[in-house]
């Protein structure tokens, strides 16, 4: 495979990998170090699942000793989630080396073992890979499916960063459909969801790039950079050089269709040296058919082929149903340019039927296009105008001016709602604060009422005692549906709260952010920064927000911080705390968010509490909580 034509970039791609390469391999060693030292099984595939989450982009053979080491060690102590786990990520690993009937042979069997288990978690997450991967093989109604009943799961759980995340993609499906109006109002939907949530993950730099995909659809090619480049900010910072590859492909994109034809091969040579870094076999395919169209623009046909020959190649070999199209129809045209008419033809034919055998419409439009360029070329008017005016016939019907009209204004409504939503978020806290307090004090009201009920029915004379008897109890049975109600009511606030713990430190150092931007700018801080940092002491009030959650805790756990001090006098406020994020059945890494450190920070606390608790080591600790 070619390297890069120039030096500087060189320089360049290694400054973006190999500080990450470093940096991943300090965070694997000090978990496989921790791993060594761990305990039980349940924390040993949880410190394995984070190894695995660090490898499976950037080694993906190391990551699957580890995926495979994963279902051993489940499979030897019949840990039914372990293994549920390592089917899964066994399935993520071959999707991600393009292995497709191998990664759906996994993903069904981890959806099978998950409905079982009654996972819902694990439900939504394999249906959402299981939709992608019906989508590379170009069957997007199914996958369009799929993606609606991840939404629904996602919605009925509260979930809804995985809810945002499944509008994203779903947006993703009806944009190759060409439905780009649809596609909009899904990305409008889940950023204003994002927005509400005040994310810092790689959801959100997903979602701009699907944005700069669809403006470059529209020629808004300022407005698409700028969106992937937002992306490739927190891709970056997330050490995810899997999207960082494939969205360095979508800059060059646009230079392409800027007819910047050096620019988008200076792009797409940094996309493929990392993708053979990282043995990234669809960002390889990709890269090689993208510089290969290139070189067709600059009409160096030998390049076009030898580029476009490796690309249809390797997409053969994996199967890569949409890539391969595309691919296929752009050596044809080379092959007719470099005088093989008839080999060409065969490969455009080819290419035609089977976009239109699947229903792919971009790619049916392109083809058609395409092959009716090489009629032209040769001297077949016919045969061409009939392509060039199917291809319009399609072109048309997937993008009029009226949808382009009706983007802009969902784009515009976008904006509007945004800044909308930013006053409702905070207007909505204070009206569920308020209603909490009528219900509590309705909710001690009743009950109060009903025990004095109680008491004077049990003083009535002897004869009517069956009959008030029986009264007793239906009243009893109102009281308590209206507990039980109290009781769900407190669930919902603690989940909240607890949601609120988990975003305010991001929440906070992304102010902290926009707070150093606007000191640079003299105009804005005059006006900017009194608001800001008003809203920081506000959001930052952590002591304040522990004892709001710890009081919700208490009343639906029962007292559990004074259980614990009671049976454990000398235990910690810290402690406690962490206690009670196991007690919610928080993970590792969402503990980690909330308090602000690293997830093996939390696994090393974890450890140090049970030694305290005095549980030996068969003793699962959150177990042991969950019976206090």
């Amino acid at each position: 495979m070619q390297t890069k034509l120039i030096g500087s970039l060189i320089a360049l791609f290694s400054f973006w990998t190999c500080p990450g390469q470093g940096r991943n391999q300090i965070k694997v060693d000090s978990l496989v170090k921790l791993y060594e030292s761990s305990q039980t099984v349940v924390q040993q595939v949880d410190i394995l699942d984070d190894i695995i989450d660090l490898l499976i982009y950037n080694d993906s053979e190391k990551a699957k000793t580890f995926i495979l080491k994963m279902r051993k060690i489940s499979k030897d102590t019949e840990y039914a989630k372990g293994i549920l786990q390592g089917d899964f990520n066994l399935g993520y690993h071959y999707f991600n080396l393009q292995e497709m009937d191998s990664a759906e042979y996994y993903f069904n069997k981890t959806l099978k073992q998950s409905k079982i288990l009654n996972d819902d978690s694990f439900v939504s997450s394999t249906l959402k890979n299981l939709s992608i991967l019906k989508a590379h093989n170009g069957n997007y109604l199914d996958a369009i499916r799929l993606m609606d009943s991840v939404a629904k799961i996602n919605v009925v759980g509260g979930d809804y960063l995985r809810y945002g995340s499944a509008l994203s993609d779903n947006g993703v499906h009806y944009y190759e459909l060409g439905n780009y109006p649809k596609a909009m109002e899904l990305y409008k939907k889940a950023l204003t969801i994002y927005d509400s949530l005040d994310i810092r993950t790689y959801h959100k730099a997903d979602l701009f790039r699907n944005l700069g995909k669809l403006h470059s659809v529209m020629a808004n090619n300022e407005k698409a950079i700028t969106y992937f480049e937002q992306a490739i900010t927190v891709y970056k910072r997330l050490e995810d050089n899997y999207f960082l590859s494939n969205t360095l492909v979508d800059i060059g994109n646009v230079h392409s269709s800027q007819k910047k034809h050096a620019a988008a091969i200076k792009k797409y040579q940094e996309s493929l040296k990392m993708a053979l870094a990282y043995t990234f076999p669809s960002s390889e395919i990709i890269a090689y058919g993208n510089i290969g169209n290139e070189y067709l623009n600059l009409k160096d046909y030998p390049k076009a082929v030898e580029y476009l020959e490796k690309a249809f190649i390797k997409g053969k070999e994996i199967s890569a149903t949409n890539n391969w199209i595309t691919d296929m129809s752009n050596l044809g045209h080379a092959y007719a340019l470099t005088k093989r008419f008839q080999k060409g033809i065969i490969l455009l034919d080819k290419a035609v039927s089977l976009s239109d055998s699947i229903g792919i419409s971009n790619e049916l439009q392109n083809t058609l296009y395409t092959r009716g360029l090489v009629y032209e070329e040769n001297g077949d008017l016919q045969k061409a105008i009939q392509d060039f005016k199917r291809s319009r016939v399609i072109s048309d019907s997937l993008f009029s001016k009226e949808k382009a009209k009706q983007i802009d204004e969902l784009q515009t409504l976008y904006e509007t709602e945004r800044r909308e939503a930013e006053i409702a978020l905070k207007e909505e806290e204070i009206n569920t604060l308020n209603e909490m307090a009528k219900v509590d004090r309705l909710s001690k009201g009743l009950y109060a009422g009903g025990m004095f009920t109680f008491i004077a029915v049990s003083g009535l004379l002897f004869f009517g005692f069956r009959q008030r008897m029986k009264k007793n109890r239906i009243e009893r049975e109102k009281q308590e549906q209206i507990y039980r109600q109290e009781i769900a009511h407190k669930k919902k606030e603690l989940a909240s709260q607890t949601l609120h713990l988990v975003q305010k430190n991001t929440f906070i150092q992304e102010l902290l952010g926009n707070l150093q931007n606007i000191k640079n700018d003299p105009d804005r801080f005059k006006v900017e920064f009194r608001r800001i940092v008003m809203l920081l002491k506000r959001e930052n009030a952590s002591d304040k927000d522990w004892e709001v959650f710890k009081t919700y805790f208490a009343e639906v756990h029962n007292d559990f911080d004074q259980k614990l001090k009671t049976l454990f006098s000398d235990i910690s406020e810290k402690e406690i705390r962490l206690a009670a994020f196991l007690r919610m059945n928080l993970t590792t890494k969402e503990i980690a968010a909330t308090l602000n450190v690293l997830p093996d920070s939390i696994l090393k606390s974890k450890y140090r509490l049970k030694k305290k608790l005095g549980l030996d080591k068969e003793m699962d600790l959150t177990s042991f909580l969950n019976t206090l």
